[in-house]
């Protein structure tokens, strides 16, 4: 039951609920509550076990995860960490989106280059990214422990695209995340927001005739049994970040806190090593499955079509985020031309 549905239920308010809950997980402080938004031995849940090991290897504290569905979706899991029922969460910024709109720019099409060693290396060394973007997640009681990238992004559609105007007309599903529904309008799409939890099933019904994901999200999922044409645009790099309460994080003894820099350090370095060639043994897993599956990877004029169409949303990106997103996505820059020299 997720905190929505419990609080509708039961009659009792947001607050009480999270006044109580919080009461009880203070009288249980060594057991720490962490939920992320991936099924088993997907890539968050890969990072959530090696952190887990290491705090439990090295505290007597306790790491409880929760994977995709068991506290609800996405919205739901953000929602009980800010109100401290949670104390770690997993999300990427097509969700936390909401709350920072500058988080969005990881939807800037064609912004990250698609080069593996690059991406990670920006990772590593972006300002805009381990100096700025703390400063923003803080403002919504949460403290940003580590963002990270998890593949690169692979639309499935229900038959072969190769241009902008293949995409004319086709309802892609998007998170719900304003900008992310102006890139495929770019695109020449119809971008229709749907929770995780309706995806698979929209697109057997045809309700939704495409979406996107990286390829070991497509794999785990099954999308490509329901959507079996899958499209290489290099357009983005999928992202997330581990982020923990505030108020708890900055209750914690300075042990403890360093602790739990330790644990996401040791979890960051594991699931870069992890990540690297998944994207190819998770497409050779599907080839292997299917028969129905076609792999597309445009050319570079190809790709130049849909390139051409990013401004756009880089401009609906400046618009939704004033000089604060004007400053971010010029350090942005800056760091990428730092690394890509």
């Amino acid at each position: 039951m997720t905190l929505k549905s419990l609080i509708k239920t039961s009659g009792i308010s947001a607050v009480a609920l999270a006044v109580g809950l919080s009461s009880f997980a203070a009288q249980a402080q060594d057991v720490w509550r962490y939920a992320h938004e991936e099924f088993e031995d997907d890539v968050q849940d890969v990072f959530a076990y090696k952190f887990k090991e290491y705090v439990e290897d090295n505290s007597d504290h306790t790491v409880q995860v929760f994977r995709f569905g068991e506290l609800g979706e996405s919205d739901d899991i953000m929602e009980q960490t800010q109100a401290g029922i949670l104390q770690f969460v997993n999300q990427s910024p097509g969700f936390t989106g909401s709350l920072i709109p500058e988080a969005q720019i990881f939807f800037i099409p064609y912004l990250l280059p698609t080069d593996e060693e690059t991406v990670i290396d920006f990772f590593n060394n972006s300002v805009a990214i381990n100096e700025m973007f703390p400063e923003m997640y803080s403002e919504q009681g949460l403290e940003l422990l580590q963002m990270y990238p998890e593949g690169e992004m692979v639309i499935t559609t229900d038959e072969v695209v190769r241009s902008p105007e293949d995409m004319r007309g086709k309802n892609i599903r998007t998170m719900t995340n304003p900008l992310l529904s102006e890139t495929y309008r770019a695109f020449g799409a119809s971008p229709t927001p749907l929770p995780w939890g309706e995806v698979y099933g929209g697109l057997q019904t045809g309700i939704i005739d495409g979406q996107e994901n990286p390829i070991f999200w497509i794999e785990s999922g099954g999308l490509y049994e329901v959507s079996p044409n899958l499209l290489f645009t290099g357009h983005g790099w999928f992202t997330t970040a581990l982020m923990a309460n505030q108020d708890f994080y900055d209750g914690l003894s300075s042990d403890d806190q360093q602790l739990v820099q330790d644990a996401t350090e040791f979890a960051y370095d594991y699931i870069i090593d992890h990540i690297s060639g998944l994207a190819d043994d998770m497409l050779e897993a599907i080839l292997e499955r299917s028969d129905d599956v076609t792999v597309t990877r445009l050319d570079e004029d190809e790709i130049q079509a849909f390139r051409e169409r990013a401004p756009q949303v880089e401009e609906r990106f400046l618009e939704m985020t004033g000089d604060r997103g004007a400053e971010l996505l010029e350090q942005f820059k800056a760091d990428l031309e730092a690394v890509s020299n």
